[in-house]
Order: structure tokens, then C-alpha cells, then sequence
């Protein structure tokens, strides 16, 4: 990739990424720039126009988009990620106090590596649900101001001077000010958002690191920022997904972001909800066509799950299939798994492989030590829901998990390449 193409790239993941502290921001992040390029956006609870166009719907942290066409039977070319990513998050009763402290209670969302959260300065996001009168309303905070931070444990205070084993009951809760009497954080969050602390009912809160994404390194082609797993995805998707409505294929395309893959999918808008398989018959169904065409839709369609991918660390190459060596800005990773961690069989592998060739980026292939637990994503998940042809890609990147995490500046470009070419096929002769 030339790189002012590489350096505009990064730096719009970077502003997508300071955007988007929560799935609930990721979302609106997405439906802004969709909204931008002319979709409409449709409720569920209301019929859906028969017209061919580019429309989209919001489920809580997950967002589903696409371009409708005339034929009822084309197939779906379908890109998944997930907008959430490991963090801590405010419990149900916050106010605690101690040793002359003010303290916020939080516990960890997902598989957050608990380390990377200590002695950093930490802003708030998420939503709360608010009463209006007899309804409900959807409110969305971000408070961009340091007031929490998880205090590191002084060495001298360590046992072994190694470090301390975290207990995440004990050791994550976050200091905001100072006294012996607890104060209402939930009425801060509530006037910081604007509304009266009396009519929020309910509330999903999140820290986030306030340190600013950047491009990074001697040469700048290092990113550094924070959510990398999976926001990299989220915009290099978005970014693909709207270039295919340029240079319309063989197949619809769809783009879902799928919220609480971190902490296993199981949810109302996760990937092993109906919402994936519903709102693709409703596409069908919209345009005329019946379960039978939707069936025939299905058959030839094939899913990316796009999810960030392990690069090899270079102070523990030891930790890696030694002949899989995965290298940042070294383009697009496929995953492969025996033990279906992840999705790709032999057709999903050769669908990607052919896209990562006609976008001309190079391809690297992933294999975890079958003597370590391997992670998983949405691919096995979609699949299974849907009957469809599953791939697993992703982009290289180090510390995942962590609050602060590392990829390639050249990557971004180059997965969006491919995750573009993956959703126009070209139609066979």
C-alpha cells in the first residue's frame, strides 16, 4: 500500500477507535457514517420496505447493514465482527469507601488481562436507560475526564517483590476522590449525562483508557491504542463494506457487528442469538421472496468472521507454532483450527485466499499450539446459527487483551482491502 493510503488509513482507525469507548459508541460511530452514505435506518418492530436500498438496524451494542437488491435469491456475502472489547465495568451497587477512600466498585468484563488496567487514567462510557414519564429512553454517557484509577500495589508492599496475583473481587475496584462516607456515583454519572439521577433505572458502564491512539514506532508504521480487539475489524468492515457499494457483485452485501463476544455471544444481540438469521430472512422476505428463496439465499452465501489475530510475540516466540510466524504488516491472517476454535474449513479458506488475490495483498495463515488453549470468535457461532459457509480472518496485532494494545499501521489498508474484495465476488462466467 503507498503510504499516504497507509498513514490516512490508521489515523481514521485511530479516530474511529477515540470515538468509540463503548459498544454503544462503536455503533453510533458506524450508523453516522452510514447515515452519511444515504441508509436508512429501520426499526424492528416496523415493517420493512420492499424497495431495493441500503439500510441498516441498531440492537442495543450490535448493528446490522446492507444493500438490498432486485433478485430475492441472491446470495449473502456476509463480514462479522464484535464492538466489544475486555474492560471493567461499574457493578450494580458502585459506593464503596475505605481506609479513607473513595471507591467506584467494578469487576472485569471478558478475558481483560487485569494488569494493564492498573495506574492508568480512566474515563467512563456505556448507556442508561432513563424514565420519561410512563416510558423508557436510551441515553448515551461518555465522560472523558480521569476520574478513576486502579492503584498498583507498592513493590515494597509485594511479598516476593514479582508482583501480586489480582484478585478481581478485590484488587480492580478504582479510587475517584477522598472520605470516609460513600458518595452516589451513579447521581455524578447521571448529571454528568445531563438527566435526573432519580429517573435512571438502569445502566451498562465501562471504563476506558483516556490515552489517545496513535501511530507509533521509528518509522510511525506501528498503531497503538486501545480496543484494537475488535474496533480494527469494526472499521476496517466498515470501510470495506461501503467501497463494495461501489462495485456492486455477485451477492449482498452485509456487515454485523455483533455485540458480548468477549464474554461468549449468549445474549439478546450476540452471535448466537436469532438476530444474524432474522434479519436476513426479513431481507428476503421485504422483497417478496419466501422461505424457500431465503433458503436458496443462504446456499450460496459465505461469512468472514473478522476478529484480530495473534502476530508472533518476539520475546516469547515460544508461544507460537513454530511454522506459522505471523508478522505485522504482513498482511491479512487466516485462522484455522481442527477443533473448530475457529470456522474456516477448505471452502471458507479458498473464498478468502481468492479475495486477498484480487485485492493483491499478501496472506498469512494462523495456527495456534495444539498445546495451548486456543480462543474463538463469532465464526463457529455464525455457522452453526445460519448453515453458512464460515470463514475466520483478522489482522495481526500484539498485547491483546490488554488496555493498550499494538498492530501494523500497513495492516489496516491492507484488511480492508480484502475484506472489501471478499464482499463483491465476482460473478462466474
Amino acid at each position: 500500500m503507498p503510504a499516504t493510503t497507509t498513514a490516512a488509513t490508521a489515523s481514521g482507525l485511530c479516530r474511529f477507535i477515540d470515538a468509540s469507548p463503548s459498544p454503544f459508541h462503536v455503533c453510533a460511530t458506524v450508523a453516522t457514517d452510514l447515515d452519511d452514505h444515504g441508509f436508512i435506518r429501520l426499526a424492528e418492530a416496523a415493517a420493512w420496505p420492499s424497495a431495493p436500498g441500503r439500510y441498516y438496524v441498531v440492537r442495543g451494542g450490535s448493528l446490522i447493514a446492507w444493500a438490498s437488491a432486485d433478485d430475492d435469491t441472491l446470495p449473502f456475502r456476509v463480514l462479522g465482527a464484535h464492538t466489544d472489547s475486555p474492560n471493567l465495568r461499574v457493578k450494580q451497587q458502585p459506593d464503596l469507601a475505605g481506609a479513607g477512600w473513595q471507591l467506584v466498585g467494578l469487576e472485569p468484563y471478558g478475558g481483560a488481562w487485569l494488569n494493564s488496567w492498573l495506574d492508568r487514567e480512566l474515563g467512563l462510557s456505556g448507556r442508561l436507560s432513563v424514565r420519561s414519564g410512563n416510558t423508557l429512553r436510551e441515553k448515551l454517557v461518555r465522560i472523558d475526564d480521569p476520574i478513576l484509577r486502579v492503584p498498583q500495589l507498592a513493590i515494597h508492599l509485594s511479598e516476593d517483590r514479582r508482583g501480586v496475583q489480582l484478585d478481581p473481587q478485590r484488587h480492580v475496584n478504582a479510587v475517584w476522590g477522598v472520605g470516609e462516607r460513600p458518595r452516589s456515583f451513579l447521581d455524578f454519572v447521571a448529571e454528568q449525562a445531563g438527566v435526573d439521577p432519580g429517573a435512571v433505572l438502569g445502566w451498562e458502564l465501562m471504563t476506558h483508557d483516556l490515552t489517545p491512539s496513535r501511530l507509533v514506532g521509528r518509522d510511525q508504521d506501528l498503531l497503538s491504542a486501545p480496543r484494537l480487539d475488535n474496533q480494527a475489524t469494526c472499521y476496517a468492515g466498515l470501510q470495506a463494506f461501503l467501497a463494495a457499494l461501489a462495485e456492486p457483485g455477485a451477492a449482498v452485501p452485509v456487515l454485523v457487528m455483533f455485540d458480548h463476544e468477549e464474554v461468549g455471544s449468549q445474549s439478546d444481540r450476540g452471535a448466537q442469538s436469532e438476530l444474524l438469521p432474522t434479519v436476513l430472512e426479513r431481507i428476503v422476505l421485504a422483497r417478496g421472496g419466501g422461505r424457500a428463496e431465503f433458503l436458496t439465499a443462504l446456499a450460496g452465501s459465505v461469512v468472514a468472521s473478522g476478529d484480530m489475530a495473534h502476530a508472533t510475540h518476539p520475546n516469547y516466540p515460544d508461544r507460537h507454532e513454530p511454522a506459522h510466524r505471523i508478522e505485522v504488516n504482513g498482511g491479512p491472517v487466516l485462522k484455522v483450527n481442527q477443533n473448530l476454535r475457529y470456522a474456516t474449513d477448505a471452502a471458507g479458506a479458498g473464498a478468502f485466499a481468492l479475495a486477498c488475490d484480487q485485492a493483491g495483498v499478501p496472506l498469512q495463515r494462523y495456527v495456534h499450539r495444539a498445546d495451548l488453549p486456543c480462543g474463538s470468535t463469532v465464526g463457529p457461532m455464525t455457522a452453526a446459527r445460519t448453515g453458512v459457509t464460515t470463514v475466520d480472518v483478522g489482522a495481526p496485532q500484539l498485547a491483546m487483551h490488554s488496555a493498550r494494545e499494538l498492530m501494523g499501521a500497513a495492516d489496516v489498508p491492507a484488511y480492508a482491502a480484502a475484506l472489501a474484495a471478499f464482499l463483491t465476488p465476482i460473478a462466474e462466467d
